[in-house]
């Protein structure tokens, strides 16, 4: 058998000597992968977490509690193969991330996370308190709310469902959800409108499709406006969030409905 020769004989040989190197760098590896892995320089600490900017409503670092929460805290290092995938996990259960985007790795243990956080819109009135959800009726950490933070959201009242046991789980209740999306809808105008609370009801003779509740806006002078069903609900006739907004934002521009205490107004009809 002969040895190969001309233009084949560089190439086989590189081949050789690249297959030499990468089985000596196997060996080397096996031999020192427990000690580099179990380095510090590479472990995953809260430091070393890029994540968005908190917004204002969570009022202390996430990081660290990811990654307590996660028994990660020390634990894992960034060359672990599923370092990024347990990260990402980790963030997903806590009770202020809506989503974990992406997540990319820096060098040496510098990971990068894309975060979407939750956003309170509304109070629910309990006896334990007022707790906060956001738009779809997740419960938040209600520890992160001072009295006076939280009085000065949307309150809804004439709840009486039990809330989940753990922030981060859903009411599970289809008027806390209802409440949220209209509370959501109205955003900042809350204050504008001097709205005091949402309270839902079962009204007859409503175009509310059948079980469905009716939800009524309540101003700090005692004047409710029917607001209708929740954004979420295919009522006929009713008009779109905005316009409601508009009706009411009209209505109280007039002092003799502010004069009336107990007065009704109706946002689903001009």
């Amino acid at each position: 058998m002969g040895v190969a020769t001309g233009p084949a004989q560089p190439l086989l040989c590189a081949a050789l000597v690249l297959a030499i190197f990468c089985g000596s760098w196997y060996v080397v590896w096996r031999q020192v992968r427990g000690r580099v892995m179990s380095s510090a320089e590479y472990f995953v600490t809260a430091e070393s977490l890029e994540i968005p900017p908190l917004p204002e409503w969570i009022p202390s670092d996430i990081r660290a509690e990811v990654l307590r929460n996660a028994s990660l805290e020390g634990r894992i290092s960034a060359l672990e193969e599923d370092a990024l995938p347990r990260i990402a996990a980790a963030f997903s259960l806590h009770p202020w991330v809506e989503k974990v985007r992406r997540l990319a790795k820096r060098a040496p243990a510098r990971v990068v996370v894309e975060l979407e956080y939750r956003r309170p819109v509304l109070m629910v009135e309990t006896p334990a308190g007022l707790l906060p959800v956001d738009a779809r009726g997740i419960l938040l950490p209600s520890d992160d709310f001072s009295p006076v933070e939280r009085a000065g959201y949307p309150r809804l009242v004439g709840v009486n469902s039990v809330p989940p046991v753990m922030p981060g789980e859903p009411w599970g209740d289809a008027r806390v959800v209802g409440a949220a999306e209209i509370a959501a809808a109205i955003g900042s105008a809350w204050q504008e409108l001097r709205l005091s609370c949402i309270a839902p009801s079962i009204l007859a003779g409503s175009a509310a499709p059948p079980g469905e509740p009716v939800y009524t806006l309540v101003t700090a002078e005692g004047v409710k406006a029917v607001w209708g069903c929740a954004p979420g609900v295919n009522a006929p006739g009713e008009p779109p969030p905005a316009e409601k907004i508009a009706r009411l934002r009209q209505y109280l521009r007039a002092s003799s409905v502010l004069d009336s205490p107990g007065a009704i107004l109706d946002l689903r009809r001009p």
